[in-house]
């Protein structure tokens, strides 16, 4: 049995301010040539198909486009939700889908119910949020942890693939202990338990893991493939992959990672801005996605403008000047009687380095401000409405 474990897509996700679509699309290319030219039995995407529970529409498209092209490779497609997926929504339609060789697993009446490829078996679980009722009731644990109600599935799947052959592949959403986390990920801890032991997947051939967005190794058989696209400035160290699994007769995995493609790199810079500017050193930045630390004392006039002079893609800036204190203090602005639309052009003055508010930013922010008062004001007469009908 021969598969591709991805992950953690993220359809729709924006990257300070940059959306990623193009970046996930060239992906979603690479792994259908992959799937074709590796001669792939399934891929099993192991959950965050989208980036949020209400996906945007060109996400939805971008989804459907590579479904249908997996489709016409010949492969079959595993997926099951992760924390940021709505499963309702993701699981539209997954009765007709199965038919087609799209197998979406959204439920927890479906945790035995395998995919067969082959004589392998593929067990897809979806995200098991320890904190709904539906979810602790219908595995009968009373203890609401991640750990108690990915065990309780477990049981499930080791029941029904105790008669199966030995081929055997499970894919979930969790934090599994030893995994190494970034920022771009949400927390997913309930109750302050969060983390799952690799020792409850125990008795499978390969554990197909998603939510961590670094690929990685946790335990003997289970593995992170971690997010395609870097998604946050700790990941410039990534190095993006889909994972290449066999299992051979004996159950037993063979994993190679297979890069995936860069349409920008990360490059994390330190320093004055001076040196910044004008070391040689960093030509190789200059296309990269930029993060840049100044270590100024002296907080540098239009800062930002100034980088991408020379980073024009330049994307976060961080002040960390030496000795810890920015020697720039501006007289603290008067909030009492002035215009909302004031006090926030003022406000992004005051955060932003340089310290200016273009023309076209501050008509934007009071197009934001009256917004929020619209919708102030007609909650109100709804209120008013309501109240009069009780």
């Amino acid at each position: 049995m021969r598969l591709i474990h991805t992950s953690d897509w993220h359809l729709g996700r924006a990257f300070h301010g940059v959306r990623l679509l193009d970046a996930q699309a060239a992906y979603l290319d690479h792994l259908v040539e992959t799937a074709r030219s590796e001669s792939v039995d399934a891929v099993v995407v192991a959950g965050d198909v989208y980036d949020r529970a209400i996906p945007a529409p060109d996400a939805v498209e971008l989804l459907s486009d590579v479904l249908h092209r997996l489709q016409a490779v010949g492969t079959q497609v595993v997926l099951s939700p992760g924390n940021h997926d709505s499963a309702r929504r993701l699981g539209f339609g997954s009765g007709l889908l199965e038919h087609a060789g799209v197998h979406i697993r959204t439920s927890v009446d479906d945790l035995a119910r395998p995919v067969l490829v082959g004589d392998g078996a593929i067990y897809a679980l979806p995200y098991l949020d320890p904190a709904s009722v539906s979810v602790t009731d219908a595995l009968e644990v009373s203890t609401r942890s991640h750990a108690a109600v990915i065990s309780a599935a477990m049981d499930r799947v080791r029941a029904d693939a105790a008669t199966r052959g030995p081929r055997t592949v499970v894919a979930a959403h969790c934090f599994a202990v030893g995994g190494a986390s970034s920022d771009s990920e949400r927390d997913i801890a309930c109750g302050g338990v969060s983390a799952v032991p690799t020792s409850v997947f125990d008795g499978v051939s390969y554990v197909a893991l998603g939510h961590l967005h670094g690929a990685q190794q946790v335990g003997e058989r289970a593995w992170y493939s971690g997010s395609p696209v870097a998604m946050s400035f700790s990941e410039a160290g990534h190095t993006k992959c889909s994972l290449l699994v066999e299992v051979d007769e004996t159950g037993t995995a063979h994993v190679e990672r297979v890069a995936a493609p860069v349409t920008r790199r990360l490059a994390t810079l330190r320093g004055d801005l001076e040196d910044l500017l004008a070391d040689p050193a960093l030509e190789d930045a200059q296309d990269a996605w930029v993060q840049a630390t100044l270590t100024d004392t002296l907080a540098p006039r239009r800062a930002m403008e100034q980088l991408r002079t020379r980073f024009p893609h330049t994307l976060s800036l961080v002040l960390d000047p030496r000795g810890g204190v920015v020697r720039e203090h501006r007289r603290p602005s008067q909030v009492a009687g002035r215009a909302a639309v004031e006090v926030c052009t003022d406000f992004v003055a005051d955060v932003r380095p340089g310290g200016t508010v273009g023309a076209d930013e501050r008509a934007l922010l009071r197009e934001a401000v009256e917004a929020v008062q619209r919708a102030h004001d007609d909650e109100g007469s709804a209120t008013t409405r309501e109240r009069g009908v009780a």
